[in-house]
């Protein structure tokens, strides 16, 4: 009898339990994924025609094909020469791939830390500048944030590539389109570049739609804080955030100092990439030079010179672009 007493309460006790209604949390706190990249509002442009037609004196000494867009940020004052025409980037590709990177890093989606396998199989071929190639020549293991200094500052073919490998062509491409960047193509790795003289024309940039990536980079740069002004520091920049790094790294790019930098005032902030070709036949494809530079008010202007299909010598190129810097320059620093 007792048993059965005992064994009656217990089912009423259980089913009480059951009864009664259990709390679940109904969200968990998981943030929201980080939005898209957008582009910029456009700016409106004010072309300065006599500024112009200087610049395009300046570009006869080519003999080639000369494109030219300059944007000052603040006012919207423009020089503009060829600018939608289409020239090959070479190594000023390397930039959009950069960014690309860094907005995968900013989706978490990869981290500057992270270190990647670099093979034999992902070097590039002897007389293409690699350093990382040159150092290890049997490959290694390297964080993203290293593969991007040695893409900036040394124009590193390998590290390109492997970047582009890791980010993804058709990923770059969303990425630009994302953010308003129209005409400017990514396809070809330097490993491709290096073995067909036209595959260099593939991987595109007109002059205007390159200067509208440095004004969004510079934008991008400015929402993290405010670009480094030492022009000279060559450190790993890990106490900024990504695109404060990308543009150390840029402002201690080795290759070109006679081309954006080499006729404006010592000390002056430049955070640029160049891309140059081989030359075939006497006709150099590409000798050029994209850029944001500061006047002495601190105020910004970007710039993109492309130098195509020239017969002048390298100092000949290198001049129009280091004299089209300056007469910007000089006509906007007051």
């Amino acid at each position: 009898m007792r048993s059965t007493l005992f064994l009656a309460i217990l089912l009423a006790a259980l089913a009480a339990a059951c009864s009664t209604k259990i709390e679940m949390p109904s969200a968990f706190p998981t943030p929201p994924p980080k939005p898209a990249a957008e582009p910029l509002a456009k700016l409106d442009l004010k072309r300065d025609a006599q500024l112009e037609s200087e610049l395009s004196a300046i570009a006869d000494a080519a003999k080639g094909k000369v494109g030219i867009a300059a944007i000052r940020l603040d006012t919207g004052d423009a020089a503009l020469v060829n600018a939608n025409d289409r020239f090959p980037m070479q190594s000023v590709y390397k930039l959009p791939i950069a960014m690309a990177i860094l907005d995968q890093v900013r989706l978490e989606k990869l981290d500057l830390e992270e270190k990647i396998g670099v093979s034999k199989e992902d070097m590039v071929r002897a007389g293409m500048r690699s350093p990382l190639r040159d150092a290890n020549p049997n490959g290694g293991e390297f964080t993203i944030r290293e593969l991007v200094r040695l893409s900036m500052v040394e124009s590193d073919g390998t590290a390109s590539d492997v970047l582009m490998r890791l980010a993804g062509a058709d990923n770059i491409q969303e990425f630009l389109a994302e953010i308003g960047i129209d005409d400017l193509k990514v396809i070809n790795p330097e490993k491709e570049i290096g073995r067909d003289w036209k595959t260099q024309y593939a991987n595109y940039s007109s002059p205007l739609a390159s200067a509208e990536l440095l004004r969004w980079l510079d934008a991008a740069v400015r929402a993290e804080g405010d670009q480094p002004a030492d022009n000279t520091s060559a450190g790993n920049g890990h106490e900024l955030a990504e695109y404060q790094t990308l543009a150390k790294f840029m402002a201690d790019s080795n290759p070109g100092a006679e081309r954006l930098k080499g006729d404006l005032p010592p000390g002056t902030y430049v955070a640029h990439k160049t891309g140059t070709s081989g030359t075939q036949n006497g006709i150099t494809a590409a000798t050029n030079d994209i850029g944001i530079i500061h006047l002495p008010d601190g105020k910004r202007f970007v710039i993109a010179v492309f130098v195509s299909d020239s017969p002048a010598d390298e100092k000949t190129r290198e001049a129009v672009i280091a004299k089209t810097a300056r007469t910007i320059w000089d006509r906007w620093k007051s």
